[in-house]
């Protein structure tokens, strides 16, 4: 009796479900190169991470390999960069969300109150344009601009009575560099979604406010900053998860072995070790370490942000 009733109700999901991919048959189509683009580059590379408990080698594979368990993880703890690494990789992601963070928040509440449209988009658009702009043209004009000799930064020095910095070569310039020349190139393109954000808010708010008596600064306070707070809280704890998640590209390409002290993160690190030296399990090893951080300061930020506020990831 109970199985005759269990029938017709999945018989009738199942015409549910096929009459919706009927009807949105067109958005699964858009979405399925995204999904393929996962499951290539994502999904199916996983199966890799298993190096990082063998001993690899290319004459017996993957699963050829011998096992060795955490010794690769132990490896990367006992070994003497380990504490550099991590601290050096924590440091320019925590100055880069303290300072980056903010920056495109700011920008975003201050180009809502331009008034001038024109003006206001010829800000918007030049504000984008470092984000199109290849990171190694980005460090060229950075070594250009510090270079001791003919460099705009060290002439302005020179002029003023000081004596020209080799920025490149001088491990306590390295993390400056490198959070300021990110804040100029992606603060445009981070307020993106607070300007969308902004954007949704609803116009008679600021009219009744203002009929209360309230000045600009006090609408941005009491309604701007308010109606994109979730928006601020959602990034806030992706940005989290990626914490030890460092641009690798920028920094190898401004790094040299005399300012590993500060420069050298784990990233490049994989990339010594797992590449150059083609010591692939302790790469592997090392970037899965670096991952599963990740998750659980994710998953830590999100409990947070529960028992904070309203709004969280899940």
């Amino acid at each position: 009796m109970g199985a005759s009733i269990v029938q017709p109700k999945k018989k009738k999901q199942n015409k549910n479900f096929l009459k919706k991919v009927k009807q949105q048959k067109y958005l699964l189509i858009l979405l399925f190169p995204c999904l393929l683009y996962y499951a290539i580059f994502k999904y199916i590379p996983m199966y890799g991470i298993i190096i990082a408990f063998k001993k690899y080698d290319f004459r017996y594979g993957i699963l050829g390999s011998p096992w060795v368990g955490f010794e690769y993880f132990k490896q990367f703890i006992q070994g003497p960069y380990f504490f550099r690494l991590v601290r050096n990789t924590f440091l320019l992601s925590f100055y880069d969300l303290i300072w980056g963070f903010p920056i495109p928040i700011i920008f975003a509440l201050l180009l809502n109150e331009i008034q001038n449209k024109k003006f206001k988009k010829a800000v918007q658009s030049i504000s984008y344009l470092p984000h199109f702009i290849s990171i190694v043209i980005v460090v060229g004009l950075l070594k250009q601009m510090t270079s001791p000799t003919s460099g705009i930064i060290n002439l302005m020095i020179q002029r003023f009575g000081g004596q020209p910095i080799n920025f490149f070569m001088d491990k306590e310039w390295f993390r400056t560099l490198y959070i300021a020349s990110g804040i100029w190139q992606n603060f445009g393109w981070g307020a993106i979604i607070y300007i969308a954000s902004i954007s949704s808010i609803d116009p008679q708010l600021y009219e009744a406010a203002q009929m209360d008596g309230a000045g600009r600064f006090r609408c941005m306070w009491h309604i701007t900053l308010p109606g994109i707070s979730p928006t601020i809280v959602i990034l806030l704890i992706l940005r989290l998860g990626r914490l030890l998640d460092v641009g690798f590209e920028k920094v190898l390409l401004m790094y040299s072995p005399g300012i590993y002290e500060t420069a050298d993160i784990i990233s490049t690190y994989i990339y010594r070790a797992g590449i150059q030296q083609a010591n692939y399990s302790l790469g592997t090893a090392v970037g899965l370490m670096n991952s599963i951080i990740a998750f659980v300061l994710i998953v830590i930020a999100n409990k947070i942000s529960q028992k904070v506020s309203e709004t969280s990831l899940w």
